[in-house]
């Protein structure tokens, strides 16, 4: 089996296809991340949602995606980039899972900001995993894009 999981929550598919791409290249198995309710698919209703769960610190109930990591050693978590941070649902499952001696390498899909906070987000709640440099996607991956991070960060 192989011990590699990506976990991704993406609202409007751009972290999603990143996610897909990642798991071709890994063989890693890929889990998404479902909030128990959905955010609007409007954007700018979607965004004062998210705005405002940021903001209170929120942290939704997963419907899916939330299961046990415990057989896993390396994880990639995705996200889009939500107002310079993570979405609420991948700080769900950040903190309701044990990351200890795991390696984890988050990914990002943004508009312009790049990884901003993600990064030290995602290791905040990751205090005792090894953290790995991590790519931020603005638009459509370019060909051979992922390939050339996971050689340059030493996944094998």
């Amino acid at each position: 089996m192989n011990n590699t999981l990506i976990v991704y929550y993406s609202l409007f598919q751009n972290t999603k296809n990143l996610a897909l791409k990642i798991a071709k290249q890994t063989g890693g198995t890929l889990r998404e991340l479902i909030p128990d309710k959905n955010y609007s698919f409007d954007y700018n209703t979607a965004a004062k949602e998210v705005r405002n769960q940021i903001s209170r610190g929120f942290c939704p109930k997963l419907i899916s995606g939330n299961e046990p990591i415990d057989v896993y050693q390396t994880i990639f978590i995705g996200t889009p980039n939500w107002f310079k941070t993570i979405a609420p649902p991948v700080r769900s499952f950040l903190i309701q899972h044990d990351f200890t001696d795991k390696t984890v390498i988050p990914f990002c899909t943004h508009g312009g900001g790049g990884f901003c906070q993600i990064e030290n987000d995602i290791a905040k709640e990751c205090p005792k995993s090894k953290i790995l440099p991590g790519i931020a996607i603005n638009g459509t991956v370019a060909p051979g894009e992922v390939e050339n991070w996971l050689g340059t960060i030493g996944y094998e």
